[in-house]
């Protein structure tokens, strides 16, 4: 019986230590760049996958199929960074538990339809891997033909881990 209860024990303090384990992210070894090299789910999280969300107008007086309307690609980032942070918060989550994003940019027709990776980057690093929010997901940026929306030059999706009760 004792053996029984001790086997009991030891069975639900290694599942408990499980379901308390921390995501990991694995930082690259070769940069010094905000983004993981990989990231680890334990057992017990659950996943919050949000949908590609873009830019809040900017401008309302310019047309709101253009650029114009929602700014360069640095304040379109910014801007769709802000949404994607409403929306985790809403369900209570934030920008620490993002694992993992994807990035799609259209070329900026002011930069000879070349995509502004540099003025994505400026945005970015304003809410992963600073000193107050240090977590950093994985992430792939890509820049696309086109979006949904003619003005819009940056659409993200992330994909969020929800830590066990």
């Amino acid at each position: 019986m004792k053996i029984r209860f001790l086997a009991t024990l030891c069975f639900v303090l290694a599942a408990q230590s499980a379901m308390s384990a921390d995501v990991i992210r694995y930082k690259n070894p070769k940069a010094d760049f905000p983004i993981a090299q990989g990231v680890e789910i334990p057992a017990g999280y659950s996943l919050v996958f949000l949908s590609g969300m873009g830019p809040e107008i900017a401008d309302a007086s310019a047309p709101k199929d253009s650029p114009a309307a929602y700014g360069d690609t640095k304040q379109q980032t910014l801007s769709t960074l802000k949404t994607i942070e409403a929306a985790l918060k809403s369900m209570n989550l934030g920008m620490k538990d993002v694992v993992r994003m994807q990035v799609f940019l259209v070329g900026d027709p002011a930069r000879a339809g070349k995509l502004d990776f540099g003025g994505m980057m400026e945005s970015y690093r304003q809410f992963f891997g600073t000193p107050e929010q240090p977590n950093t997901p994985t992430r792939s940026t890509m820049q696309v033909a086109a979006l949904a929306n003619p003005g819009w030059l940056v659409e993200i999706e992330v994909t969020a881990a929800r830590a066990p009760k």
